[in-house]
């Protein structure tokens, strides 16, 4: 089984500040939506409903832990 990657998954403590920045944080709500596209896009190579090269996957690895290194800053420093 894949694992999830979306935000609500990978921080369940945020909740609550997820969605708030989302509604109140133009920036936040743009990294949010492109790392779920991201993600959405890992998980379909990764269950096999896309074929692509290794390299290209690690690329969009990577993308996605930049994006969620990113919003995790973000929800740290909106919590403090």
């Amino acid at each position: 089984m894949i694992e999830k990657h979306d935000l609500l998954h990978e921080f369940p403590e945020y909740r609550e500040q997820i969605h708030t920045l989302k509604m109140q944080d133009r920036h936040f709500a743009k990294l949010f939506e492109e790392y779920s596209d991201v993600d959405h896009e890992v998980h379909g190579i990764e269950s096999g409903d896309e074929y692509v090269n290794e390299d290209y996957l690690e690329e969009r690895k990577k993308k996605r832990l930049h994006l969620k290194d990113e919003l995790y800053k973000m929800l740290k420093a909106h919590s403090n």
